[in-house]
């Protein structure tokens, strides 16, 4: 009876069944290897270091958790580089909009950098 189901499921060698095939491993290969790729060039955008969260990311069974926790961070980096690319002017707006100072500051600060 063994030797039945065993034809059954192609041989114990996964060809009967579509998630153990060497295809669907060269699948999930690429799969991977594209998630890796994709989080190195976001890293690099974003000033982190992307060659070591492209490899974190491959790393076979941790790689999952590195790609949460990396996703975690970048949430956490994206709030400062929106102030990195701004110029004087557009940060001092901010400020006086955010009442860090007033509008008599904010007046000579904007003549100062006007000159």
């Amino acid at each position: 009876m063994a030797y039945m189901m065993d034809g059954m499921w192609g041989g114990g060698y996964g060809y009967g069944f579509p998630f153990f095939g060497w295809g669907m491993m060269l699948i999930w290969l690429l799969v991977f290897l594209a998630i890796g790729y994709l989080v190195y060039q976001d890293a690099n955008k974003r000033g982190m270091n992307g060659l070591l969260w492209g490899i974190l990311v491959l790393i076979p069974m941790v790689g999952i958790l590195f790609l949460i926790m990396y996703i975690i961070v970048r949430e956490s980096n994206s709030q400062k580089t929106v102030m990195e690319g701004s110029n004087a002017m557009d940060i001092l707006k901010v400020r006086y909009a955010k009442g860090e100072i007033t509008s008599e500051q904010f007046k000579t600060m904007s003549e100062d950098l006007k000159k």
